[in-house]
């Protein structure tokens, strides 16, 4: 019987699942990733904190497997993208706590950078050498904008306004560490016991940071120009069947891994990871996850599509043929950054107990009696693109009900995904025929079957909405030759429901949507 322990190192939880080698779960444990706000706007996780709860969950998931170490034969990681620290990797001195990607301490850098010079430069070269070769690549280029949720300005506030970081960037002995990169590392090298352990991120981690090229498949040579960052700080970026990722060091997790040797089989970003746990391999197929954001990915095969709506190019995954050549795997993202957020912070506010209670709550009302809700507390992304957007309720009256306000903001979640759906849909021409729902905002009735009529789609649940560690784990285990093809992956796939699109409620849906693009147009640009 062959086990694989599967780490999923999220937003707001910290996961490992042990499965066997027909994915049952065996044991499970989770631990809630403690968020820091030291300031508004700021959003922070200390990372020895989160090494503890990382050691707690794999040690409590194999205990709870009633399983040792020792019967563990592969490991997989699945990691937030674009979180980040700065560090001295041979004293674990650090520089700054891990700064995660809904942080906004870089926001007047943002503004700073887009309204300045050097991207109106960027941009206008890039048009005039489109008008030249007709390359989509630098059409893309010509209305690029710098983003919150990439790494770039962020480092970037860091080097500039870091005493510490600076005086070790001085004396080079300052590392960038994606959140990937620094598991990685503290799991081969026994949590620094061995400092020589060679510095690796995953590709598909590297290429949302904005600082990698997903044309050139490298850093890019703008990274060093725009945060100050030399390439010899960031990791080694590595396809995502790197034959050296190595074992896990016996020092790692605690006396009990002493005797053991488990094989690190993959590693991968929580979106690849999410992708092949809802089974996206074929070109045009597309999976949509609600969790603490939304974000949809399209597989658009061996193109890297270049966006000028406000898509972001990825790596889906990338792995080496038998001539070990790259084989490398592209998909095309829109993400709308407030879905589970939207969730809680009504919870706080008392509009309900459960967020397992709002798809009832929604169903005792026919509509939201005109009232609307806008979820931009990260700003608006693709097709609005605007970062200075409220969030906010409007058309609120006396006869508004609690009821009202809980479906107005169910609503939103759903309009926003149909946003990305169609920006997608006319981007690549793609035709989509399925949309496949993971993370625990998918789990709500009201959302899935309106996103279906709102869409026109059908939208598949699965049993396991766990799609990032689904995906690690099936990745760690086609890595290790447990299955050899994608379709011994798909007899592992088993649907919870299927909502089907209702034609008859399609109109109505799309009157209110458009109500709702109105009310947008009263929240953008009030900061």
């Amino acid at each position: 019987m062959v086990h694989i322990a599967t780490l999923d190192v999220g937003t707001t939880t910290v996961r490992c699942f042990i499965t066997n080698d027909n994915c049952e779960v065996l044991g499970t444990a989770t631990e809630r990733v403690d968020l820091l706000n030291p300031q508004p706007g700021y959003f922070e996780i200390e990372p020895e904190a989160l090494w503890a709860k990382i050691v707690a969950v794999i040690n409590n998931a194999v205990r709870q497997a009633h399983l040792t170490p020792s019967d563990i034969n592969s490991f997989g990681l699945s990691t937030q993208r674009c979180t980040f620290l700065t560090w001295n990797h041979e004293t674990q001195e650090y520089y700054s706590n891990f700064i995660t990607w809904k942080d906004l301490r870089a926001n007047a850098l943002v503004d700073q950078w887009n309204a300045g010079l050097i991207v109106k430069t960027l941009n206008t070269v890039s048009y005039a050498l489109y008008l030249i070769t007709r390359s989509n690549r630098f059409l893309a280029a010509s209305v690029l904008k710098m983003m919150n949720s990439q790494v770039t300005t962020r480092l970037l506030h860091e080097v500039q306004t870091n005493k510490r970081l600076q005086e070790a960037l001085r004396r080079k002995e300052a590392r960038v560490e994606l959140l990937d990169s620094w598991i990685l590392y503290k799991l081969r090298s026994g949590n620094g016991l061995q400092t020589n352990i060679e510095h690796i991120s995953d590709i598909t981690s590297a290429t949302a940071t904005g600082l990698f090229d997903p044309f050139t498949l490298c850093w890019t040579p703008l990274a060093k120009f725009l945060s100050g960052i030399e390439f010899a700080l960031l990791p080694k970026v590595v396809d995502n069947d790197y034959k050296d990722f190595g074992n896990i060091h016996p020092n790692a997790l605690g006396p009990e891994w002493h005797n053991s040797s488990v094989s690190i089989s993959a590693s991968i970003s929580d979106q690849t990871a999410a992708m092949w746990g809802s089974q996206c391999f074929e070109r045009g197929e597309v999976k949509t996850t609600l969790g603490t954001g939304a974000f949809l990915n399209l597989i658009t095969g061996s193109t890297c599509h270049a966006s000028v709506m406000g898509l972001y190019p990825l790596v889906a995954w990338q792995f080496k043929d038998a001539l070990e050549k790259a084989r490398t795997v592209y998909c095309v993202e829109g993400a709308s950054n407030d879905i589970g957020t939207v969730i809680e912070w009504a919870k706080q506010c008392g509009l309900f107990n459960d967020p397992m209670e709002t798809s009832d709550i929604a169903h005792t009302v026919p509509d939201t009696n005109g009232v609307y809700f806008i979820p931009a507390f990260s700003g608006l992304g693709p097709p609005i693109n605007n970062p200075r957007a409220a969030t906010g309720f409007i058309g609120i009256t006396l006869s508004t009900t609690r009821a009202h306000l809980v479906r107005a903001i169910l609503e939103s979640i759903v309009f926003r995904t149909v946003q990305l759906c169609e920006t997608v849909k006319a981007e690549t021409k793609f035709t989509l025929k399925l949309l496949r729902v993971d993370g625990g905002v998918s789990r709500n009735d009201f959302i899935c079957q309106l996103l279906a009529d709102a869409t026109g789609l059908q939208v598949e649940r699965a049993t396991s909405i766990e799609s990032s560690i689904l995906g690690a784990t099936y990745m760690a285990g086609y890595n290790m030759g447990l299955w050899n093809s994608f379709g011994d992956l798909h007899k592992l796939r088993q649907i919870e429901r299927t909502f089907e699109p209702r034609t008859q409620y399609q109109l109505a849906i799309r009157e209110r949507m458009a109500h709702w693009m109105k009310a947008i147009k009263r929240f953008e640009n009030w900061y």
